[in-house]
């Protein structure tokens, strides 16, 4: 049974007139299936609790969309790490060196807004560069002084709000050594690209050369979660663990060196790139059968026109195939292999 509903009678003419009065035509039947879900909730006589909460996660993420919404052209990358690292400490001084780094490449920096790593990352990369997606805990936490006045900084209620937009306004994710949320949001990101419920992008975790952090975490994932079968060998490849800033920033950077999007149309899964080639295509083909449907191939193809509402990028040459929907791993791998040419 579908979600959605008909307000049914005068309501849908009230509510398609208010949306064409509003100016909203070009996506009136997204307009009007908010508007009545919001009726539903008095048909349904929803407790005032539960109003709070979806009447709070609405607001918040119109006001994070439309803070994003200027900048979406330009890639950004979101940094986690631990609030509690000192500014003397190796993953403070990492932290602000990377986001000083991938400035430089010309991206922005999203972070937590609060002390410690995202206070070093907002610093190296300067207010202009920085966004801030704060969280209001019981204790008042306060936004770092890199961030803390700037007009791209987000204060939220919800965690998962504030970590939909992490996600969804990323290009990259990097972590760095930290706690519980750190490892929330890294293991969130990572689940994920790993479902297809987010973009492929890089994730890249950063470690102290002289007090390994995540080469530790690896161990774990290695023996509890891969030989045990819980996750799949190419699963490993949706993240990369480097000591080295530079090679951080690389690993993000190439990603996009050749790849551009994905999305699904109709069964098929279509990758868009910069370059494509009968080459690129013979090789996808003797390569990467196993993520086909059965008699499924990789094929270079123009624009479909279920793409004509994005209202972009519809010149890029494209590769289509039948997904099985289940080895996003390799998806990675695919797009490595994309990158090279």
């Amino acid at each position: 049974m579908s979600i959605f509903y008909k307000a049914g009678g005068d309501f849908d003419k009230a509510i398609e007139e208010l949306v064409r009065q509003r100016g909203g035509a070009e996506n009136s039947f997204l307009f009007q299936e908010m508007m009545i879900t919001a009726l539903k909730l008095i048909d349904e006589q929803a407790e005032r609790g539960d109003l709070k909460v979806i009447n709070t996660a609405l607001k918040e993420l119109r006001y994070a969309f439309k803070v994003f919404s200027p900048y979406r052209h330009i890639f950004k990358v979101s940094v986690f790490g631990s609030a509690r690292s000192s500014r003397t400490s190796a993953e403070y001084k990492m932290a602000s060196l990377f986001a000083k780094t991938i400035v430089k490449k010309n991206w922005m920096v999203i972070t937590g807004a609060a002390s410690g790593v995202m206070e070093a990352a907002n610093a190296g990369a300067g207010k202009g560069n920085s966004f801030g997606i704060n969280i209001r805990l019981p204790h008042e936490q306060e936004a770092n002084p890199f961030i803390r006045e700037d007009k791209k900084l987000i204060n939220l209620k919800y965690f998962f709000t504030r970590k939909l937009i992490f996600i969804r306004e990323s290009h990259a994710i990097a972590l760095f050594p930290g706690g519980f949320g750190t490892h929330d949001e890294g293991f969130e990101s990572l689940t994920l690209v790993q479902t297809g419920k987010a973009q492929p992008l890089p994730i890249v975790m950063v470690d102290d050369p002289k007090r390994p952090y995540w080469k530790e975490w690896l161990k774990f994932v290695r023996k509890c979660l891969c030989n045990s079968h819980y996750i799949s060998e190419e699963d490993m490849d949706l993240f990369k663990i480097t000591t080295d800033i530079n090679k951080a920033v690389e690993e993000i950077t190439r990603f996009y060196s050749n790849y551009h999007s994905s999305r699904y149309v109709g069964d098929l899964f279509v990758i868009r790139a910069l370059r494509v080639s009968s080459e690129m295509v013979d090789g996808l083909n003797g390569k990467f059968q196993d993520v086909l449907k059965p008699k499924g191939r990789f094929e270079a193809v123009k624009a479909f026109p279920e793409e004509a509402y994005e209202g972009k990028d519809m010149d890029l040459p494209r590769i289509a195939f039948p997904f099985n929907r289940k080895s996003y791993g390799r998806i990675r791998q695919i797009i490595d292999y994309i990158n090279r040419f």
